[in-house]
């Protein structure tokens, strides 16, 4: 049989232009220098198989780990992914032992550890054993590369010694004018899709500017005085462990489920920690949804959902906190957010507006307070070494975020829960705008919060 025009090509590579949420991260990085990275931490309390953790460290620089950005050689060109498979730095093995009670710290230490998409290293892995005999081991990795699902899957393929190719070309493959012809030509083949961007921008800006004429002017937040807005401040965060089967039993005697428990924990965080309450009286949450297959390559592949709850009735009744998850849920479906349509401005925009473009499209403009919850996870996630860790955290972190930053969008709460080999492992971070941020602060609010609900939980 003859090959014929009409025949599949099979030798073609993937379209590795960046989806334009991922481009507008990418940007926002390099913008105002501030880093948003996803983080793993396996926790040993049994001897653990250091040949195991190294075989992991081998694997894991595949898939969507085994890549960087590579801009594009015009200023308002399409950014392309480039393959860089394999670990980028070695293991990081902790010098010395540390005590049980400086595992939170070392996590944030890790947290703050360089990483760059671009130049990498886009994620490192590091080891800490501590004196009680247990092993900590960190993964970070930048955000621009893998979100928090995405991540989560290249883990799952680490742990089964899958290194899957994603048939990117390699860093600098394409000479200057090679490159400058390509992007010049995806530029003119974007043009249609950039006039309809412009024209639904102008909708938009119609609809903001008489959002804005019928609300009562926003009071810019007072900064703090005497304090040093420019220091780089790591938000305190703490790690919350129960029981699947509690946090279940729980869900369903308040009538509920596991998103509207999680729900309800938000909203009352929300309240401890001093969030502003709408006009009557509910907590505004932003909920992201999981939106990636196993094909998927997109860096960060979620839709945004926002819920209102009321904070004042979680607490024993939660059949109208579930009803507003779906109905938010239904909404997200079938009305797509308006700001979306904006993205393909991306490259087009000038510096001083990309951390407003990054910003709407991860909803960090609206000042909600944020609950993730990526559901239940194969127990292969925790095998780090081929067994079963005792304790899997979960997160998101900043890098380089200062405290200007953190007043002025009025604080930091997000949550992010999973559930994996009979544990809901949660992980909650908290920065309330001119008040003292310290982790016994933070405790004190989650263990307070947790109560109200009925829940009793290890908190680290």
């Amino acid at each position: 049989m003859t090959s014929t025009d009409t025949e599949p090509r099979t030798d073609r590579r993937p379209d590795n232009r960046l989806d334009y949420v991922d481009q507008a991260l990418y940007l926002g990085l390099r913008a105002t220098g501030q880093a948003a990275v996803t983080m793993i931490v396996w926790v040993y309390d049994h001897p653990i198989d250091m040949d195991g953790v190294r075989r992991f460290h081998q694997d894991m620089g595949y898939g969507m780990a085994g890549r960087l950005i590579e801009p594009s050689i015009l200023p308002f060109g399409r950014h392309r992914w480039v393959t860089s498979t394999g670990p980028a730095t070695a293991l990081r093995i902790a010098p010395e032992p540390r005590p049980r009670s400086e595992l939170s710290d070392w996590i944030d230490e890790s947290a703050q550890q360089p990483i760059d998409p671009e130049f990498g290293p886009s994620w490192h892995m590091s080891v800490l054993h501590m004196t009680d005999g247990s092993t900590a081991v960190s993964l970070v990795g930048s955000h621009c590369v893998a979100d928090g699902g995405g991540a989560l899957l290249t883990v799952y393929e680490g742990v089964l010694g899958l290194r899957r190719d994603l048939g990117y070309p390699p860093p600098r493959s394409r000479t200057r004018r090679q490159a400058l012809l390509a992007d010049t030509r995806q530029t003119l083949r974007d043009l249609p899709e950039l006039g309809r961007t412009l024209v639904a921008a102008g909708r938009f800006l119609r609809d903001q500017r008489k959002a804005a004429a019928g609300a009562p002017k926003a009071t810019p937040p007072a900064l703090p005085a005497g304090a040093d807005l420019d220091e780089a401040v790591v938000p305190p965060s703490v790690a919350v462990i129960i029981p699947i089967e509690e946090w279940d039993r729980r869900a369903a005697e308040l009538g509920g489920n596991m998103h509207s428990l999680l729900a309800a924990l938000s909203a009352r965080l929300a309240v401890h920690q001093g969030r502003e309450l709408a006009e009557d009286g509910t907590v505004s949450l932003i909920v992201p949804i999981n939106d990636r297959t196993l094909e998927d390559a997109r860096a960060n592949a979620v839709k945004l959902a926002y819920v209102r709850v009321d904070p004042t009735t979680v607490t024993t009744d939660q059949t109208e906190t579930r009803a507003a998850i779906r109905e938010a849920l239904r909404v997200m479906r079938e009305k797509p957010d308006p700001a979306m349509e904006l993205l393909p401005l991306t490259p087009f925009i000038p510096k001083v507006a990309v951390r407003r473009t990054a910003d709407l499209a991860f909803g960090f403009a609206a000042q909600p307070t944020s609950c993730s919850n990526v559901g239940d996870l194969p127990v292969d996630v925790a095998k780090l070494d081929g067994t079963a860790a005792e304790l899997v955290i979960m997160r998101g972190a900043d890098q380089h975020v200062t405290r200007r930053v953190l007043e002025e969008r009025q604080g930091v709460l997000t949550l992010v829960c999973g559930r994996l080999d009979g544990k809901v492992s949660m992980t909650i971070v908290g920065y309330q705008p001119g008040a003292i941020n310290t982790k016994e602060c933070l405790r004190e609010r989650v263990a307070t919060s947790l109560a109200e609900l009925g829940l009793t939980a290890v908190v680290v």
